[in-house]
C-alpha cells in the first residue's frame, strides 16, 4: 500500500515538474525582447498582405464562425503522424504511402500557416514573441518534411524516416506553444463569451447626452455597452470587441457599422453581425428603449416583452 502511494506521489511530482518547466520555458520566451527585431517587421508585412477585406475574411474564419487555423492544423499534423506511424510499423511495404502522406502534410501546411500568420499578426508583446517562435519552429519542421519527401523520392527511406521523425517532434513542441496561445492566453477566443446576461431594463444614460453618430460607453449591470444615436434611434452593442477586447466606443462609424480601433473588425450596429474580420463571431447586441428622456438597455437574449 505504501509502495503504491509512493509511486502515485512520484508520478504526480513528475507531472507537476514538467508543467512548471514548460511554464518557465514559455514565460522566458515571452520575455526575450530581442525577438521583437524579427516579430514586429514580419507582423507588419503579414498585416499588409492580409489587409484586403476578402483575404482577412477568409484567413480569420469569419465565414466559418470561429478561427480557421486550429481546424486546419489537424490535417498536416495528422498526415505526418500517420506517415511516421507507417514508417515504424509497416517498414518498406508502406514507403510509397508514407511519402504521399508527407506530401499531403506539406500541401496543407501552406493554408494552415497563412491562417496562423494572419491571427498572429494581430498579437503584441509576449504573445507575439511566443507566436514567432511557434512559427519558426513550424517552418523548421516543414523544411525537415520537405527534405524527408525528397529523400524518400530518391529511395533513401532510412533518411526519410529519420527526417520525418525529427520534423514531427518539432511540430509537437510547436503545438504546445500554439495551445498555450489559444487556451492560456486566449488568442482567438470570444472576449464576450462570459459576459453576464442582463435581464432587467437598466437606466444607462440621458438621451440628450447622446450626440448623433458619436459612440458613448456606459455600463449595464457591470457590462460595458456602447450606445450610438443615429437617425432618431439608439443602437447598443457590448463595448468589448469579441476579437481581442478592443474598446468599440473608440471605434469609427462606417455605413451603419462600427469598426474596432484595434484590428478593424466591423459590426453592424442594428444587430452586431460581423461584416469584416478578424472577428469570427457576432458582437452581442442589446435591446434599447427610451422612457421619459432616459435610455434603458438589456441583453438581447432577455425576454422580449417590455
Amino acid at each position: 500500500m505504501g509502495t503504491g502511494s509512493q509511486v502515485t506521489s512520484d508520478r504526480e511530482d513528475t507531472v507537476v515538474n514538467l508543467r512548471e518547466t514548460a511554464k518557465r520555458v514559455v514565460g522566458a520566451i515571452g520575455e526575450v525582447k530581442g525577438l521583437d527585431r524579427i516579430s514586429q517587421p514580419v507582423a507588419d508585412l503579414v498585416r499588409r498582405a492580409t489587409g484586403p477585406e476578402l483575404v482577412k475574411y477568409a484567413l480569420s474564419g469569419t465565414w466559418l464562425g470561429h478561427p480557421v487555423h486550429p481546424m486546419l492544423t489537424d490535417v498536416p499534423i495528422g498526415a505526418w503522424v500517420m506517415a511516421s506511424t507507417l514508417d515504424w510499423t509497416a517498414g518498406d511495404k508502406a514507403q510509397e504511402t508514407a511519402r504521399h502522406l508527407v506530401g499531403l502534410g506539406l500541401l496543407t501546411a501552406v493554408p494552415t500557416a497563412a491562417a496562423g500568420a494572419s491571427d498572429w499578426s494581430d498579437t503584441v508583446g509576449s504573445d507575439q514573441r511566443v507566436g514567432v517562435v511557434h512559427g519558426l519552429a513550424n517552418l523548421t519542421a516543414t523544411c525537415l518534411q520537405v527534405m524527408s519527401w525528397t529523400a524518400r523520392r530518391r529511395g533513401h527511406h532510412a533518411a526519410g524516416r529519420a527526417l520525418s521523425a525529427a520534423g514531427l517532434g518539432i511540430t509537437m513542441g510547436s503545438s504546445y506553444l500554439g495551445g498555450y496561445l489559444s487556451y492560456t492566453r486566449g488568442i482567438g477566443v470570444n472576449r464576450t463569451a462570459f459576459e453576464a446576461t442582463v435581464t432587467e431594463w437598466v437606466d444607462v444614460a440621458e438621451l440628450s447626452d447622446l450626440s448623433a453618430d458619436k459612440p458613448i460607453r456606459v455600463s449595464a449591470g457591470g457590462v460595458p455597452v456602447v450606445l450610438v444615436r443615429r437617425e432618431g434611434s439608439v443602437d447598443a452593442l457590448s463595448a468589448t470587441c469579441v476579437h481581442a477586447g478592443g474598446p468599440l466606443d473608440e471605434g469609427e462609424l462606417v455605413d451603419g457599422c462600427i469598426r474596432c480601433p484595434w484590428h478593424a473588425s466591423t459590426f453592424r450596429l442594428t444587430d452586431g453581425q460581423v461584416v469584416r474580420g478578424p472577428a469570427t463571431v457576432d458582437q452581442p447586441s442589446w435591446q434599447v428603449k427610451i422612457d421619459q428622456g432616459r435610455v434603458f438597455v438589456r441583453s438581447s437574449s432577455a425576454d422580449p416583452t417590455p
